[in-house]
């Protein structure tokens, strides 16, 4: 099997300058800017517990965001490789953070919670698992240190076929 590297840039910017720069802890604001190639710019801050702005996306959110997106990206290619047509997905994803006393602190763990629409009844089972499988193949929950569980439902809508 052939290894293959991939890179990825992005440019993140601090914004919050607030005329004295980091002159004091109380003296600036966290927000910045996410930017990678010609994409939208995401606004960013620190969770608003670390002075952060509750409008902007902490790097807690982001994390948990590419998680759950890594996670139903593989899904949806795995249905669409075993012939399962998936009408809507949605993820509450929620994820487990601790700091310990000197301020540091590390995620405990992740868990998943998709909600899948297939068009296929008795297709259900497979699409139930297809999910484990997506996690064996998710690149990013490959590269953390806590677990990542995920608690999948299944909706079953089967299409109306219009006969004339």
């Amino acid at each position: 099997m052939t290894h293959h590297e991939h890179h990825y840039q992005v440019t993140v910017t601090w914004t919050g300058n607030l005329g004295r720069g980091t002159a004091g802890y109380h003296a600036y604001s966290r927000n910045h800017k996410i930017r990678a190639a010609d994409k939208p710019e995401i606004p960013g801050s620190s969770d608003p517990a670390f002075r952060g702005d509750a409008e902007r996306y902490n790097p807690e959110e982001l994390f948990l965001s590419s998680l759950s997106a890594c996670h139903m990206l593989w899904y949806l290619h795995l249905c669409a490789e075993a012939g399962i047509e998936v009408t809507d997905y949605t993820d509450a994803a929620r994820g487990n953070m601790q700091t310990d006393p000197v301020g540091s602190g590390r995620f405990t763990g992740v868990v998943l919670y998709p909600v899948v629409t297939i068009t296929n009844g008795a297709k259900s089972r497979l699409a139930l698992e297809l999910h484990q499988r997506a996690h064996q193949y998710c690149f990013i929950a490959n590269s953390v240190n806590f677990p990542v569980t995920h608690q999948p439902e299944i909706i079953v809508k089967e299409r109306i076929s219009s006969s004339r």
